[in-house]
């Protein structure tokens, strides 16, 4: 009955786990879950006010496909704000979620055959929805000694006459390193000299940095020729903690967005109205809460390093922006008939109750993910579970 396409799709890893966790608290057990990249603070009051006024107003119909003009024009302001580019409104468009923006992108990019460039580790979803747009993926892995990052000399190395598509992430989901602009930089001059190769700039976390700086050093800051080559994406949901309001938005060639454009309207009709208003508040108005946040997120990151590098076989890359921590745990491996980050987090989440996301779901074995974008008393909670699962393990053997 199911097409070659659903007999192929994978559900997404994070999201399983994050449902497995619910149903043990739905049993009375205590679960720590790190899984979601997903802030448990409240939406900012300014986008709730909005979306609270849009419901007493009655703006609850349908707007137009690719979202509301004064939205657009918002995010083209705030855009050239952090990048210095310069966005017309018919190059802007929004939808539900940077998830769906960079889904159709893919599809509106991609025929079967073309290459799509993802860099490893990634964010679980980049290589299943290439897939789904008849795209072969290519991952290019970026391992530890290459500090997890894309070098120009591996991107260069990985290029054929097929490549079409390269999508970057920084600060990067599952690592929270940022690209420097010097690496960017390089990068640049060999996406330069491959004019068939187009860029998906994925830019959710470009607000959430512990350097001081206002937005993430990025393609178009070192070169902003590139501009029609690349395309930017970028949502409300983890800037201004609005994930369940489900906005994103992508900003290129206005070829490329006419293509989404329509594509949007032949799927989801349009962006839920209320939230667009509400977005657009945020995008107006939410600055100083959104300095708490980070310093917020900021204090958890700062406590969390501190107790993960106590415990013993739990080595940690300190991020840089984002929420999330990218450890290695493979000198568990070989005890307790662990054998790769997958058994590591099945025991753990089993019977330590937390729940983490395994390594190998972004490419890349030996390691796990956690998002610390929770509270501090879970925060604690998790790092006493880990001590205790690192003493058993190293006590057993």
């Amino acid at each position: 009955m199911l097409s070659k396409r659903a007999l192929l799709l994978r559900p997404s890893p994070t999201l399983a786990m994050a449902a497995r966790a619910r149903e043990l608290q739905a049993e009375g057990k205590d679960v720590v879950s790190l899984t979601v990249g997903e802030p448990d603070w409240n939406s900012f009051a300014v986008a709730s006010r909005a979306g609270i006024e849009a419901i007493e107003k009655n703006f609850t119909k349908y707007t137009a496909a690719q979202g509301m003009p004064e939205l657009r024009t918002a995010i083209a302001e705030d855009t050239k704000k952090h990048l210095g580019v310069s966005y017309a409104l018919n190059e802007v468009c929004v939808s539900s979620g940077a998830k769906f923006v960079i889904f159709a992108a893919l599809q509106m990019l991609c025929d079967a055959g073309d290459e799509v460039l993802i860099p490893s580790p990634y964010w679980v979803s980049y290589p299943v929805m290439a897939e789904l747009a008849g795209a072969q993926v290519k991952v290019i892995d970026c391992g530890e000694k290459e500090n997890f990052k894309l070098s120009a000399e591996a991107l260069s190395k990985s290029l054929t006459s097929r490549s079409k598509v390269l999508i970057l992430c920084s600060p990067s989901n599952p690592t929270g390193l940022v690209y420097t602009k010097q690496e960017l930089a390089a990068l640049a001059d060999v996406i330069e000299s491959h004019p068939h190769l187009f860029v998906i700039s994925d830019d959710i976390y470009n607000r959430l940095l512990f350097s001081g700086e206002t937005v993430a050093p990025h393609l178009l800051h070192v070169r902003p020729e590139l501009k029609s080559r690349v395309f930017v994406v970028n949502g409300a949901s983890k800037t201004y903690s609005m994930t369940g309001w489900r906005i994103g938005w992508g900003l290129g060639p206005q070829k490329l967005v006419a293509a989404i454009s329509d594509y949007l309207s032949q799927s989801t009709s349009s962006p839920s109205s209320i939230s667009q208003k509400a977005v657009l508040a945020a995008l107006q108005l939410g600055e100083p809460e959104l300095k708490k946040a980070q310093a917020e997120l900021k204090s958890r990151k700062d406590y969390f390093l501190s107790a993960l590098n106590q415990i013993p076989g739990f080595q940690v890359a300190e991020p840089q922006g984002a929420f999330y921590f990218w450890v290695r745990i493979s000198d568990f491996f070989g005890h307790a008939e662990l054998q790769n980050s997958k058994d590591v987090a099945e025991l753990l989440l089993s019977k330590y109750h937390v729940a983490t996301v395994p390594g190998i779901e972004f490419g890349c074995e030996s390691y796990l993910r956690l998002s610390y974008a929770t509270s501090k008393v879970q925060l604690e909670k998790a790092a006493q579970r880990f001590t205790q699962f690192s003493k058993d393990l190293f006590n057993r053997s």
